[in-house]
């Protein structure tokens, strides 16, 4: 028998619908969090170690990012939980005055143990190639929680519902996300019903734990079940019934976008519409019209900032690869639409240069404009909603 069953009163005030599509489920709303309002839908960029990279927060500040995702995994060992609260939360450690985040480190600890397994739609772009210093970190998976070993000098924890609550506390961020288990896509029909089993019972922990000591925080349950139909709506009816502050959507999602979109249009009508919808890892171009059609208000990826860092610059017309040689004479701005404070001041083939002459540089300005035109590119959507465009 699962604790705190039943459908509980919501806190009205931490989500507003503003408007919904009369052309599709796009919704307008606002996320309402002690350190400020987002704007949905939004994107949120990822800043694992607590700060995006390439930028400091004042940069980052002045592109409008109204919130921003850090990772407990990596900040629990370095540089440790406690130090992050004796300096006052996380906002004052790297000062930032806007909303941040957190994930229950789940997903680091499950995703760079597997080398082999799809936990959802990846581009074609960008490999993700896994450090071998991570490989085999989970030591066992129990109902208790997870025993991995650091990465860093292969201490053994063990990640536990209450910890990883605790932590996200001593982080201080604005939002925090319930401890789940990642199987991957390939994952048998038992093996993943009886995941999605402990993830719950693992959710529901992080929530009696969120309970005890609120914080001024709001929590986000995660909807399990890998690419089972049955099974998303199994967990979508289970966590509705419980108060956490907002849904967010992990776990495998497909091999390919078509097989995502068609997952959350299978999922979204059992979530209730009150709370926020965050859908995790997913804010690739290709992706952003479709999710904000169906319904997600925030999503996070580190595609922009890692794109960025490959020499690759988004554009309307899709994305320029800096190395190019055509690029070495292109005395103007990476599109000239573009108001962002790199095409302000800098010209491709300047862009050109610097990467080819692996200046630092050039990873600031390149981040700067891709996290711009994300922003921006999401806005847009906003105000298409608002008109009934989309």
């Amino acid at each position: 028998m699962y604790p705190l069953a039943g459908i509980i009163k919501m806190n009205k005030n931490f989500f507003k619908i503003i408007h919904t599509s009369k052309k599709s489920g796009a919704r307008a709303g606002e996320i309402h969090t002690p350190h400020g309002v987002i704007h949905t839908p939004a994107f949120v960029a990822v800043g694992t170690n607590g700060t995006i990279k390439a930028l400091d927060s004042k940069i980052v500040e002045s592109l409008g990012l109204e919130l921003m995702f850090a990772n407990t995994y990596h900040l629990m060992i370095q540089p440790g939980t406690k130090i992050i609260s004796q300096a006052g939360g996380i906002h004052k450690f790297m000062n930032r005055n806007l909303p941040i985040i957190t994930d229950s480190g789940g997903f680091q600890v499950f995703s760079l143990t597997h080398n082999n397994l799809m936990f959802g739609t990846q581009t074609e772009e960008l490999k993700r190639k896994k450090p071998k210093r991570y490989n085999s970190s989970v030591i066992k998976i129990t109902q208790e929680g997870v025993l991995f070993r650091s990465y860093r000098d292969g201490t053994k924890i063990l990640l536990t519902p209450e910890l990883s609550i605790k932590s996200q506390k001593e982080i201080g961020a604005d939002i925090i996300i319930s401890l789940d288990e990642l199987p991957g896509y390939y994952t048998d029909p038992e093996s993943l019903a009886r995941s999605l089993e402990r993830t719950h019972r693992w959710e529901l922990r992080s929530l009696e734990e969120h309970k005890a000591n609120p914080s001024l925080q709001f929590l986000y349950c995660v909807i399990h079940g890998g690419p089972d139909y049955s099974l998303r709506k199994k967990s979508c009816d289970f966590l509705s019934s419980h108060n956490f502050d907002g849904f967010s959507i992990g776990g495998s999602l497909g091999k390919t976008h078509t097989e995502m979109f068609e997952l959350l249009d299978n999922i979204i009508p059992y979530l209730d519409e009150q709370r926020p919808r965050h859908l995790l890892g997913i804010g690739d171009l290709v992706s952003l019209e479709k999710i904000i059609k169906q319904g997600i208000d925030t999503f996070d990826s580190t595609h922009p900032t890692k794109a960025a860092r490959h020499g690759l610059l988004f554009t309307p017309q899709g994305n320029i690869r800096v190395s190019g040689s055509a690029n070495q004479t292109k005395f103007s701005p990476i599109f000239d639409e573009c108001t962002c404070y790199t095409c302000a001041h800098y010209t491709l083939a300047y862009l050109a240069h610097l990467f080819k002459a692996h200046e630092l540089t050039f990873f600031t300005l390149a981040t700067i404009h891709n996290l711009s035109f994300m922003i921006n590119k999401t806005k847009d959507y906003r105000e298409k909603i608002l008109r009934d465009e989309i």
